[in-house]
């Protein structure tokens, strides 16, 4: 066997290990194979992937995406969900960390981003919940762990670029993603609650929201909880096409933002325009990494190798479930989600449709399992937004949280082994 060819890939962790931002490392790598171990392809070839690799009209869908979510925060779209979170869960016990849940799942529809949701909670939920006596770590944990929650809840920039990668309808993803999402919120209430019981932690407010005024704010907010529905119905109905929706989103987001919840000003939109040029460059960057770097594994034939050596130990499409979700959540643990979701998916891709597993349904088991991987450490990067946000202790931060991964796991079983959670609502939608 012939181990020179995979030193680019120990480059590339090493770089990234030692703090390197991981698409530098992996075009670290990347150079480093092919100067020095495959000398026979010409540099301009790289060049080429460089360039060629941005040149797809569905990555509009991105930076449309971004500066959507950047709008609904500066217009106060996200304090409307907010108070719409309050009256549904403000009554039970952990009322605030209750409140947490449920604004990530509706945040989904916002940002799309567990790393902004998660900045965002910290700014604007955590202060409140230690001054009524929460803990630190355990405000910072609820935090990053329910910002697992957002990029599953369409639209999601992972499940965008899930769908580009492997071949499957962007449409159905989004679709696949609320059912799921719910689950994950249901297992995080459920654990917040059983905390909550053995610690003393009180609702928010005294007694449940009525009905009519449930209704009331269900109608305040209506505008902002219409969004992601909006962007399913128009793909499901063919009045637009993923990319289009993002274009169609910032205008929604613009006109609501300015003319019904009257929050976005002129010096909001420096701001705006700031956070997604920012935003698109970090995604574009990675995967125009990732494209080259999978050049070199497709060059020296590494996903087959792979592919035979899983196949070699799991026999049938739930053994190569269980493997799958190993590695992902391994992998989870080092890179950043896009990171792994981009580097993995185009090696597990194959092997996923050699044993006939639903592209759909692997999307989100995979989406799943690298936001789990955000969690924990040495590298998880929503706990290290939450951690340097709160000024939280890494050690408490690992003990607070590690029922809320238990949580979490028991929803993915259920996801990657109950097909139906995911693909029920895209099969009745899309036949």
């Amino acid at each position: 066997m012939n181990l020179v060819i995979y030193l680019p890939i120990i480059i590339a962790l090493v770089l990234y290990f030692t703090g390197i931002p991981i698409a530098y490392a992996l075009i670290g790598g990347t150079l480093f194979y092919f100067g020095f171990v495959d000398t026979t392809s010409k540099a301009y070839l790289l060049l080429q992937k460089f360039i060629t690799a941005t040149q797809s009209f569905p990555f509009l869908a991105i930076p449309f995406f971004i500066m959507a979510g950047s709008i609904m925060n500066y217009s106060g779209m996200s304090n409307k969900l907010m108070a719409f979170a309050d009256a549904l869960t403000g009554h039970r016990k952990g009322g605030l960390a209750q409140i947490n849940v449920l604004l990530s799942m509706l945040m989904g529809g916002c940002s799309g981003s567990a790393n902004a949701d998660a900045a965002m909670e910290c700014k604007m939920l955590v202060p409140e919940m230690e001054t009524r006596g929460y803990g630190k770590g355990f405000s910072a944990a609820i935090t990053a762990a329910s910002s697992c929650i957002t990029p599953i809840i369409p639209p999601g920039i992972n499940l965008i670029v899930y769908g580009l990668i492997a071949g499957a309808s962007v449409g159905k993803l989004f679709a696949a993603g609320y059912l799921p999402g719910l689950l994950m919120a249901v297992t995080l209430m459920i654990a917040v609650d059983r905390i909550s019981r053995k610690r003393g932690y009180v609702p928010s407010r005294e007694t449940r929201a009525s009905a009519k005024e449930i209704g009331k704010q269900a109608l305040d907010s209506f505008w902002a909880l219409f969004f992601p529905l909006g962007i399913i119905m128009g793909m499901r109905f063919g009045l637009f096409t993923p990319t289009e929706a993002g274009g169609v989103g910032v205008l929604y987001c613009f006109i609501i933002g300015k003319f019904v919840y009257k929050g976005l000003r002129r010096e909001h939109f420096i701001q705006i325009f700031k956070e997604t040029v920012s935003g698109t460059c970090t995604v574009m960057l990675i995967i125009v990494a990732a494209t080259l770097f999978g050049y070199y594994l497709n060059w020296e034939n590494i996903p087959n190798k792979l592919l035979n050596a899983v196949s070699g130990i799991a026999s049938n499409k739930y053994l190569v479930l269980l493997v799958l979700n190993v590695v992902l959540l391994l992998a989870g643990m080092f890179l950043e989600g896009g990171a792994a979701l981009i580097i993995l998916a185009p090696l597990m891709v194959p092997l996923v449709k050699a044993a006939g597993i639903d592209l759909v349904h692997f999307g989100i088991v995979v989406n799943v399992n690298i936001m789990i991987g955000g969690l924990t450490p040495p590298f998880g990067s929503m706990m290290f937004t939450c951690v340097a946000i709160t000024k939280c202790k890494m050690t408490e931060f690992i003990r607070e949280v590690m029922p809320f991964i238990l949580a979490l796991l028991i929803a993915l079983l259920l996801l990657t082994y109950i097909p139906a959670i995911s693909l029920a609502l895209p099969r009745l939608l899309y036949g």
